[in-house]
């Protein structure tokens, strides 16, 4: 599959902004099933300044300067992507709690890589109320991918999926007892659940194919990855109740929303501002 994804967002303020700096998380990863062939960020204002850079997490990420007046900024992101099948995943049986004692003991270079995922980040701590609602899909000596698979259904079917009922610092508990929010919360609640079970999980961002008959299409989407030991990382979109495949283009990954949002920046003057974010991925080759 091969897609063209367009990444637009504008700013715009009530009062003129004398200068802004940027960074944005807009360059799709590069994945032994995907491929990007081409990437591109454009501005308006133009920029006086712009850098790439790789964070520690291995995401592309630009540094713009817009050092003129302005009352409106938008940056586009237009990138062409190649999506193949995903590769089967090896074949492990291995329980939940083997898998949390390895991490634990992170002997081998790719548990102690995944292990600082096991740890609360400033969105997304493990806390009881966490591990008591994921606590039945995890009985004892069921297999980690079972019970991650039934975890993410679960929030599926028990949130409603609801724009704009959260912010970004909504509490990951108001999340847990309202039951609604939008991807970033289903991602986090999965996260959190996953931590407090003592077990290695991160955040994901990207986007669906556009005319997909999925919850999130037509924006930034988020979904869940857990670590396995002896098959790596495993995707999980709790918003859909899908394991991520050709209709997911994965942007960045992280700990959490705040190590991978898509723009943000300090503006001086500009007072408040609204902004529009518009996402569509079109297929171009099937």
């Amino acid at each position: 599959m091969l897609y063209r994804a367009t990444h637009a967002t504008h700013y715009r303020y009530e009062a003129p902004v004398s200068q802004c700096q940027s960074e944005v998380r807009l360059t799709p990863r590069s994945l032994p099933w995907q491929s990007v062939l081409a990437s591109t960020i454009e501005t308006a204002p133009a920029p006086a300044s712009a850098t790439m850079r790789r964070d520690y997490f291995g995401n592309d990420v630009g540094a713009i300067s817009i050092l003129e007046q302005h009352e409106r900024f938008s940056t586009v992101a237009t990138s062409l992507v190649r999506l193949d099948p995903r590769p089967a995943e090896p074949s492990t049986a291995i329980g939940w709690e083997a898998a949390r004692d390895q991490l634990a003991a992170h002997e081998a270079p790719g548990d102690l890589e995944a292990f600082e995922f096991v740890f609360d980040s400033p969105f997304v701590a493990a806390s009881p109320e966490l591990a008591a609602y994921a606590r039945p899909c995890f009985p004892a000596g069921r297999p980690l991918v079972e019970a991650a698979t039934e975890l993410s259904r679960r929030i599926h079917t028990e949130f409603k999926y609801q724009a704009r009922s959260t912010a970004i610092d909504t509490p990951l508990h108001e999340t847990l007892r309202a039951r609604r929010g939008v991807c970033q919360d289903f991602s986090h609640v999965m996260i959190g659940a996953l931590r407090s079970m003592g077990l290695a999980a991160r955040y994901v961002s990207g986007y669906l194919r556009s005319g997909a008959e999925y919850e999130g299409a037509e924006a930034s989407h988020a979904w869940a990855s857990v670590f396995c030991p002896g098959a790596g990382w495993l995707d999980f979109d709790p918003t859909n109740d899908v394991r991520p495949d050709t209709n997911h283009v994965t942007v960045a990954w992280g700990r959490d929303y705040g190590d991978v949002t898509p723009v943000k920046g300090i503006a001086l003057g500009g007072g408040r501002h609204t902004v529009e974010v518009a996402v569509r991925v079109e297929l171009v080759e099937g």
